[in-house]
């Protein structure tokens, strides 16, 4: 089997947050898939970052009175305890500020640059002028223009439905400095998407996405690629851009060559060498492992920006699902929001593994995870089937045969037929089938359980002169526990650990030259896993749930009358994706009403807007515009409306749906 040399990420996390068990279904996917193929011998290097800039870090780091710097070292050490403390074991973890990703962020720029990617515009915007900085419409608040409701968003009313412009708000200001807003404009930097246009139609249909993601891509290709702004104004937190003075890259353009960064930060540890997995005609492969909702940024924006800037594109991109917990979205007031560390407070961190692992295949369903049934398939398939079979010999090797396992294998036959396994169970973690693996991992704990019911070794135990059977009888079902935990190794690294110091073996490799263990002596057996405890996940529900009940936030200093201003956090929760408007029907027995279908990216969504005296249905099939993807949904009495479109106008036939920036395509989220 030749070596392979293969380069490994997965998506950066924000640096504004701690880690929950949604994020975790990625990095405990990825380094399952990162475990084996070192099992198999291949170099296999595994690196990630926090994603450190961007306004929201900025901003937070302010209010807690700290500079972004410590913020983010302080949110790095949170975030690298959390995934140490899961097993995840990256061979290198950075950050997105870095040296490395300064020197390489501007280089590829310059590339782009200097091959005429690159083209710049005046835009206007709303601007705070205490602060100093541009606003996104979510950060203006102010009373309605229509209704007079106070405390309202910069572009509806909540009260009365009405859509208009932030610069219409009477008492406009801003939520972060309670001064009111500027109209100003700036020079911006794009990067011509466009120009790219054939080059990722053919990338897209070359196999290096998932058939459903490729489909996905040239939908969205078929629309037509627009210029992608790359540039946020000083104040930002993040990378100015070169011979661009007060000019900062958009935090998603040097996110993704933070993977690059961090893998140089190892290269230059170990003596790697960095630009043989970077070239054109490199030799290497490289894969990311993303979540469904950056599939843009990722199959699109960054291969575009690698092949403009010469260097290699990625083998394959593999995107996931998201997580639900007992068929919901994720949710605090249920405590099914769960973070890290409050499930490492109470449960063994290895039964989450193997449940995603068993749960996880190689498309973009989302998975679930039933905590009835989390229980079940940890107590039957890990503890009830696995270390059962070590549990039930050891004890009779230990005390009648001082831990000596047999000279001679008695089931040749049976031992084979586990060490055959390899090749299904090899292709299937390849693929990325965990779950179909689990199964025949599972099915050949079975075989070496029937096996045992079948001998009786606890009856053998009773007879006279049945010594030498009852020590070959167990011997076989310690090596059949011991192909078992090689074969689950890649998803419980600790059990298998454990499992081989109680063999008294080395670390194992891929057992597809395994033979048995002969006249071997073993190690007493101490327990390798406990079942799974109710009251364990009913403290992590508990301890998970939040008093979502609204408390009066400190008073914002402020030059016009309005209601107090919220958090920053409050707008943070806002899920603001680009939408495209797939179908639009007038509404019976409504005068404003249209009904829409819009295309948010990874679903479609009913929504009813109050824009019919400004749109015909016809005019806006095709048409992007901004969503709110999770505002809870709203029963009308013509029907469930699941989310919001953006307008801005005075109202009548000047309304005009938001337009999102440049580039944007469906299922894009707004930072």
């Amino acid at each position: 089997m030749n070596t392979r040399k293969i380069l490994v990420t997965s998506a950066l996390p924000y640096a504004n947050g701690p880690i929950h068990l949604g994020h975790l279904v990625e990095y405990i996917q990825t380094d399952i898939w990162v475990r084996f193929q070192k099992m198999r011998g291949h170099e296999c290097h595994y690196v990630c970052a926090d994603d450190t800039h961007g306004t929201p870090i900025m901003l937070r780091a302010d209010r807690e009175g700290i500079s972004p710097e410590q913020l983010i070292a302080q949110v790095e050490q949170e975030h690298r305890a959390d995934f140490t403390d899961f097993g995840v074991a990256f061979d290198h973890y950075h950050s997105t500020h870095s040296d490395e990703n300064r020197q390489l962020s501007s280089q590829i720029y310059l590339n782009l640059r200097d091959a005429g990617h690159i083209s710049s515009r005046s835009i206007t915007q709303a601007y705070d002028p205490v602060k100093n900085m541009f606003l996104p419409d979510r950060f203006i608040k102010g009373d309605c223009p229509k209704c007079g409701a106070t405390d309202q968003y910069g572009d509806n009313c909540e009260v009365c439905g009405a859509t208009y412009s932030p610069m219409e708000l009477k008492n406009a200001v801003s939520a972060i400095s309670g001064e009111k807003p500027v109209e100003k404009q700036s020079v911006h930097y794009f990067f011509e998407l466009g120009h790219f246009s054939a080059m990722l139609n053919d990338w897209i249909r070359a196999g290096h996405l998932q058939p459903e993601v490729a489909n996905k891509m040239a939908e969205w290709l078929q629309n037509g690629l627009q210029a992608w702004d790359i540039s946020r104004d000083a104040p930002y937190f993040g990378f100015e851009i070169p011979d661009a003075p007060g000019k900062y890259f958009y935090v998603w353009l040097d996110a993704p060559i933070g993977y690059m960064a961090s893998f140089k930060a190892l290269c230059e540890q170990r003596g790697l060498d960095f630009d043989a997995y970077w070239q054109t005609d490199s030799q290497t492969e490289l894969y990311h492992f993303i979540g469904k909702d950056i599939i843009y940024f990722h199959a699109l924006f960054w291969p575009a920006m690698l092949h403009g800037a010469r260097l290699r594109t990625p083998s394959a991109i593999f995107a996931h699902g998201f997580l639900t917990v007992n068929g919901e979205k994720m949710s605090k007031s249920r405590g099914t929001f769960i973070k890290a560390r409050t499930y490492l407070d109470h449960l063994n961190p290895e039964y989450l593994r193997y449940y995603f692992a068993a749960k996880l295949g190689s498309g973009v369903d989302d998975i679930d995870l039933n905590f009835e049934d989390f229980t079940l398939r940890v107590n039957a398939d890990l503890v009830g089937k696995v270390v059962n079979i070590a549990s039930r010999c050891s004890g009779f090797i230990s005390k009648r045969f001082d831990g000596l396992l047999s000279g001679e294998c008695a089931e040749p036959g049976l031992f084979q037929q586990f060490v055959d396994a390899h090749a299904t169970l090899a292709e299937l973690y390849e693929n990325r089938e965990f779950g179909k693996a689990m199964r025949e991992i599972m099915a050949l704990a079975d075989k070496a359980n029937l096996y045992i019911d079948d001998k009786k070794p606890w009856t053998i135990a009773k007879a006279d002169g049945k010594d030498v059977e009852l020590q070959q009888v167990c011997s076989v079902g310690i090596d059949l526990f011991r192909l078992l935990v090689s074969y689950l190794k890649p998803v419980l690294p600790t059990l298998a650990a454990n499992a081989e110091q109680f063999l008294n073996i080395e670390s194992q490799a891929w057992p597809n030259q395994a033979q048995p263990l002969l006249s071997h002596r073993i190690n007493t057996y101490m327990p390798l896993m406990t079942r799974v405890e109710p009251e364990k996940i009913n403290a992590i529900i508990e301890a998970s749930k939040q008093n979502l009940q609204k408390t009066p936030p400190a008073p914002v200093k402020r030059s016009h009358p309005i209601a107090t201003a919220i958090e920053i956090d409050d707008f943070a929760k806002i899920d603001l994706r680009i939408g495209k408007i797939l179908k639009a029907e007038s509404v019976e027995g409504a005068d404003k009403l249209l009904h829409l279908t819009v295309d948010i990216g990874d679903e479609s969504r009913s929504i009813f807007a109050g824009i019919k005296s400004a749109y015909t249905p016809d005019e806006l099939v095709g048409k992007l515009t901004l969503v709110v993807a999770n505002l809870k949904p709203k029963k009308m009495r013509f029907g469930l409306s699941e989310g919001m479109v953006l307008a801005a106008g005075p109202g009548g036939k000047d309304i005009w749906l938001m337009s999102p920036d440049s580039g944007a395509q469906p299922g894009m989220r707004v930072k």
